[in-house]
């Protein structure tokens, strides 16, 4: 399995988390030579038996959902929906994630910009992401508020992604408006190496295993990768990842723990303003500066345990990070320019637990999570040749949260259910700043409340109904901030807790071998998280709500046919600031649709296609993104043991934009600043080749 910048794993299977307990549909299931995901196909009378040696594969999008899941926007994706897949980048493997566009502006090592709902998430607000169980956004982040990097993730050793969108579910907190991602690990996996190559010096190798100890299951995985890309400054991207995972079977539940480690380090072209490369100053995948990069070292342990029907979770991650960019060259420092250098270096703890009664025909699921934050240090400073020449601002921050929530699932009617829950958070903080007045500690809270109808007219429908408060957090440091570091100006605080608000109707039809879905959506934040160019950060703006509309479609007319796609509208707006409302970077239409040919069991041919839509870059909409469109094509073919894949990106050769920002910049040399497009363009047709052998 590989990882893709222009991929869009189209339509995903709808359904929820709980559906993997469920028997599975013989339509969504196929056997294979590698790769068992138990999980997913016991039922729940089987799930702590031991199970058949027998490997099979699901296509997690063909579960039947009706009458489990309890929203028509949340689902499940197996590792069939996205191994013989063409993908290039392991952070696009959220694009399985209906409506959700993940693009790169700023290097391979760099966590994506994420796109949905009408969001431009930057690095993850509004958008919470998990792996198996561990919460991955970063608080109070030394480049954005919400950063969310999955580029430690060894697509390989995953056996779902699960997805629920809106503010709707009770066990997630923090960043989860717009929607939740939970990315889960295999226990096991048939021993195989692989070695990738392609252009621009793109060379990957994987290798993977488990082997059986009495009751227990040892896993290793291991990932190297190294790139250069098109750009004229080579990326030197260099990637090692790594996984080791004990499960074990107990007698009424089960019990994992893994450490995971990851260390990249590369070489970046940032977007670049249009007036270089029309004048010829530069050409599209040309540079500005030429010390631009990061480096991030991520080490993490976790613990995942299951006692009848109680859950525990607990995690502790190391993290070190580091990112050298200029946006805006030489507008704010004529002599220096205007290069700066964001670090963040922490250590965090946290866990979950909950667990699930039935009183009467009522079923109750009560639980909570807790995050420590130890930020030793996060930093801003100005620099010159990618060295540090000053501090803006340096601080040490504790940041300690924790969530209650309660819900009960009741049977109103044969054919209806009603779940309903609240949920409290509680983030505290203690800043302590290199600037004395920007020091300081407090804490802000949050109820929740959610409900949820569904309701079945007929066997092959189920309608829904739901309402939800959650929210997202702000940078501790922007509560108990009095005075700008970089102006020295005077500045409010803000609340650390941005609440908000959602509502949503839809409708899921399942009947034979198709499922599909359509929800219509409204929701409101309390204040907007937007990126800031010349600052490269993310900063609170104000209050926004957003309407808009999902449908998505997956289809096995027969068993060498595969048709996916799936379609999403957004009509974003801020409120209370007049006619100039529209929100900077809130791509209004995604679509994207794939077919999958399997015309022997030996030979898999996929065609996938990933189109976003103008957006508007400024507040008063006079000047808009060009749409993105690409096609991507895969082709593998088994020889027993040995696989051979080849992969063509960007078969078009299509000459759109990643991402594209407006705002002012100045270039050496200019007399004058001027405000600009700055885009990062989609990398050229490409051509990739992966040979597998499994053991």
């Amino acid at each position: 399995m590989r990882a893709s910048n222009q991929l869009t794993v189209a339509a995903v299977m709808l359904g929820s988390a709980w559906a993997l307990s469920q028997p599975v549909n013989a339509q969504g299931v196929r056997s294979v030579d590698d790769t068992p995901t138990q999980d997913m196909a016991a039922s729940p009378d089987t799930e702590n038996k031991p199970i058949e040696n027998k490997p099979i594969i699901v296509f997690g999008r063909a579960i039947e959902q009706i009458g489990i899941a309890t929203s028509g926007s949340q689902g499940t994706v197996g590792y069939a929906d996205f191994d013989n897949i063409p993908i290039s980048r392991t952070g696009e493997l959220v694009e399985n994630v209906p409506g959700v566009i993940a693009t790169q502006h700023s290097g391979s090592g760099k966590a994506n910009q994420y796109f949905l709902r009408g969001f431009n998430l930057d690095h993850g607000t509004d958008f919470a992401g998990f792996v198996d169980g561990v919460p991955i956004n970063m608080r109070s982040h030394g480049h954005g508020q919400g950063y969310l990097d999955f580029n430690f993730v060894i697509p390989e050793t995953l056996e779902r992604i699960d997805y629920r969108k809106g503010p709707y579910f009770a066990d997630v907190g923090d960043f989860s408006a717009a929607g939740t991602v939970q990315f889960v690990t295999r226990d096991e996996i048939d021993p195989f190496a692989q070695i990738e190559v392609g252009a621009f010096s793109y060379l990957r190798g994987v290798a993977a295993g488990s082997t059986q100890l009495g009751n227990s299951t040892l896993l290793i995985a291991a990932e190297a990768q190294s790139y250069d890309g098109p750009w004229v400054l080579d990326e030197n991207l260099e990637r090692f990842a790594g996984l080791v995972k004990y499960s074990h079977l107990l007698n009424n539940g089960s019990l994992d723990i893994q450490l995971n480690g990851y260390d990249s380090r590369w070489t970046a072209t940032d977007q670049i303003p249009l007036r270089a490369v029309e004048n010829g100053t530069i050409g599209r995948f040309g540079f500005i500066d030429d010390d631009l990069g990061g480096s991030t070292t991520r080490i993490g342990g976790v613990a995942n345990a299951t006692v009848g029907n109680t859950k525990f979770n607990a995690f502790a991650t190391y993290y070190d990070f580091e990112l050298i960019s200029n946006f805006t060259y030489f507008l704010g420092d004529p002599v220096n320019g205007d290069e700066f250098i964001q670090r963040d270096r922490r250590t965090i703890y946290g866990g979950t637990a909950s667990h699930g009664f039935n009183l009467g025909s009522v079923g109750f699921t009560i639980g909570g999570d807790w995050r420590y934050d130890a930020i030793d240090r996060v930093g801003l400073y100005n620099s010159v040749d990618g060295v540090s020449i000053n501090t803006v601002r340096q601080d040490e921050v504790e940041e300690f949260g924790f969530g209650l929530y309660g819900q009960a699932e009741m049977q109103l009617a044969p054919r209806l259910r009603a779940i309903a829950s609240l949920r409290y958070d509680r983030i505290g903080y203690d800043v302590a700043s290199d600037l004395t007045v920007n020091s300081g500690a407090g804490h802000d809270d949050l109820f929740g409340p959610k409900l949820a109808l569904a309701w079945q007219p007929i066997d092959d429908l189920e309608l829904y109904a739901n309402y939800g408060r959650s929210f997202h957090s702000n940078d501790v440091r922007g509560a108990s901030i009095s005075v700008d570091s970089a102006s020295g100006n005077a500045t409010d605080p803000v609340r650390v807790i941005s609440p908000a608000d959602g509502a949503e109707v839809g409708a899921r039809f399942e009947r034979g071998r198709l499922t599909a879905a359509l929800v219509g959506y409204y929701l409101e934040l309390g204040s907007e998280l937007v990126f800031v160019g010349d600052a490269g950060n993310t900063e609170p703006n104000d209050g926004s709500r957003r309407y808009g509309v999902e449908a998505t479609l997956f289809w096995r007319p027969t068993d060498w046919l595969t048709i996916d796609a799936d379609y999403a509208f957004t009509d974003a707006r801020f409120v209370n600031v007049g006619a100039d409302n529209h929100i900077p970077g809130a791509v209004p239409e995604v679509f994207s649709g794939g077919i999958t040919l399997n015309p022997t069991p030996a030979l898999s041919l996929t065609a996938k296609l990933r189109h976003f839509g103008s957006a508007p870059l400024i507040e008063d909409n006079n000047v808009r993104s060009d749409p993105t469109t690409l096609l991507n094509l895969g082709g593998y073919y088994d020889f027993g043991r040995l696989r051979i894949g080849a992969e063509l990106f960007n078969l078009l050769d299509a000459k759109d934009s990643d991402i594209t920002y407006f705002y002012e910049s100045q270039l050496a040399g200019e007399a004058a600043s001027s405000e600009d497009r700055h885009f990062h363009p989609v990398e050229p047709r490409q051509l990739r080749v992966n040979i597998r052998y499994r053991y």
